[in-house]
């Protein structure tokens, strides 16, 4: 029968081990380790950590960990075996070592306590004190875009977006900055869908391109890594979005600039761009994207 996950722990709490006292998971006792300079708690903490990371990585041998680590195998054995009675790793026999339930469970709770407009804010704030103009945060919602927040920007200009609202993903400039994390086959649903609302409503924006231009668009945008939106969801409006990536590198929101198309032209979009990336990179990165284990 699976270990059964722990109860939630109270807010401003400790959390300590049912266990009776003994060597805790990142203690270093060995014998043959006498006589040589204990290394400090800090140091020793940060090692048991890069442990976790390496693991988390994919390193699930003795072998590899102890070589990645830099710590003898009689040293490693000590803290693997600690781990996992704490429940931080699992051991699958001829396989090597697995994360643990433990850290499932404190991973939701960090992903509870942290929502993305939260992560998000100070980097969009940036963004926007940098450029001037209007930021946009948003996630997909079926066919639209869910708008997160919005700064807007320093110019004047108030642009009919709100949080809260829906618009077509295929014709916003943060809707297809989250379609460069589909296949090529949903876009074309999403362009439909898009073409089809404006129709139905008689909605006062540009038409879209016709699909073979749009979905070379696309096509280059998704090796750029980030969109362009020229006027084809708000007459006047220009665009640049780029996507935000979850730990498992896949999209789930986009960060945009907008500004009115005589304070945005196409070159300055171009020097926009690179900005835009960086800001969504970051926000990834503090959602646990791309984090790669480092040596302590």
């Amino acid at each position: 029968m699976p270990a059964e996950a722990p109860a939630a722990i109270p807010d401003g709490e400790v959390f300590v081990s049912r266990q009776p006292a003994k060597p805790g998971p990142l203690e270093i006792d060995d014998a043959e380790e006498a006589g040589r300079k204990s290394p400090s708690g800090v140091q020793t903490l940060l090692r048991g950590l890069t442990l976790l990371e390496l693991v988390g990585h994919g390193v699930h041998d003795v072998k590899g960990l102890s070589e990645r680590l830099g710590v003898p195998r009689s040293t490693l054995h000590r803290v693997l075996s600690n781990l996992v009675a704490e429940g931080y790793l699992h051991h699958v026999p001829y396989q090597g070592y697995t994360l643990g339930y433990k850290l499932i469970y404190l991973g939701t709770r960090a992903r509870e306590q942290r929502p993305l407009t939260q992560l998000a804010r100070p980097f969009l704030e940036k963004l926007a004190e940098f450029c001037g103009d209007t930021v946009h945060l948003g996630q997909g919602e079926g066919a639209q875009v869910l708008y997160l927040d919005k700064l807007s920007g320093g110019r004047g200009l108030e642009m009919r977006s709100r949080i809260g609202q829906r618009m077509p993903l295929a014709s916003t400039g943060v809707g297809r900055a989250l379609m460069l994390g589909m296949p090529e086959a949903r876009w074309r649903e999403l362009y439909d869908e898009a073409v089809a609302l404006k129709e139905r409503t008689g909605a006062d924006k540009p038409d879209l391109p016709p699909w073979p231009d749009y979905l070379a668009t696309m096509r280059d945008y998704r090796q750029r890594g980030w969109v362009m939106d020229f006027e084809e969801n708000e007459v006047g409006i220009h665009c640049v979005g780029a996507p935000i990536y979850d730990v498992n590198g896949e999209v789930i929101a986009a960060v945009s600039v907008a500004s009115a198309n005589f304070h945005m032209p196409e070159k300055r979009m171009l020097e926009l761009a690179p900005v835009v990336a960086a800001t969504a990179r970051s926000i990834s990165e503090a959602m646990g994207a791309g984090a790669e284990p480092e040596r302590r």
